[in-house]
């Protein structure tokens, strides 16, 4: 699964990465330990240009009668996606991109678990895939959500979690939002786990396991901090 992740850039730094004009996003700093429920920034394409926002991560369906649906639906399992009522509708016209700069998880040991932080070796921004929905509360307010699609881990994956953010190649982020390709089968290639060696895993302090830490000690390598 993805349950952490960090986005350490400016605002700045992002809308050029992804070629955005205008950011609807009011202010921005850098986090450290994004956590579920939080307001995360995530990308779309409005059918003429990259729009960014922020969403909640934790998907409520447009359909759902419970919004605290979404404290279940953080993840969408891509082998699934196109079978599951929650996401089926979604592959095929709400997509998104969540950007990070790392993300987390716990990696069993004989004296616990060891939270990891997996970045890209050259430290660049990456692309999460993601899918997004509006939901409306019967006061009328309108909710927008996300969730992060994961697929099977890589050989640096696998002995930390069973589980890993699918991550998009640069030349496939404009696929994955372009709105006017609907049919889930071009997207399937997609679904695969990101070459390991261009991935880095490394030990950072258990903190992190708070949502309430949110500094930059968060991404320190653990060796750093003793």
């Amino acid at each position: 699964m993805c349950g952490r992740f960090t986005i350490t850039v400016t605002l700045e730094e992002l809308m050029l990465r992804y070629w955005i004009g205008d950011a609807t996003v009011p202010f921005h700093t850098p986090k450290y330990n994004v956590a579920p429920g939080q307001q995360v920034l995530a990308i779309i394409h409005d059918g003429q240009q990259n729009r960014l926002g922020e969403l909640k991560w934790g998907l409520v369906p447009s359909w759902s009668n419970d919004p605290k649906i979404g404290n279940k639906l953080l993840n969408a399992r891509s082998e699934t996606i196109h079978e599951k009522p929650a996401f089926k509708q979604l592959v095929g016209r709400k997509r998104c991109i969540v950007p990070a700069d790392g993300f987390y998880e716990w990696q069993k040991t004989a004296t616990g678990k060891q939270p990891m932080r997996i970045v890209l070796r050259s430290r660049n921004v990456f692309s999460m895939a993601g899918l997004y929905d509006i939901w409306v509360s019967p006061d009328g307010t309108r909710v927008s959500t996300c969730t992060i699609l994961t697929t099977a881990p890589n050989e640096l994956m696998a002995p930390i979690h069973d589980r890993m953010p699918v991550i998009l190649q640069p030349e496939d982020e404009a696929l994955w939002l372009d709105r006017s390709v609907q049919n889930p089968n071009e997207f399937k290639r997609l679904y695969v786990p990101y070459p390991a060696d261009e991935l880095e895993a490394y030990p950072v302090h258990s903190s992190v396991g708070s949502v309430k830490v949110d500094e930059p000690s968060c991404i320190e390598p653990l060796a750093a901090l003793s």
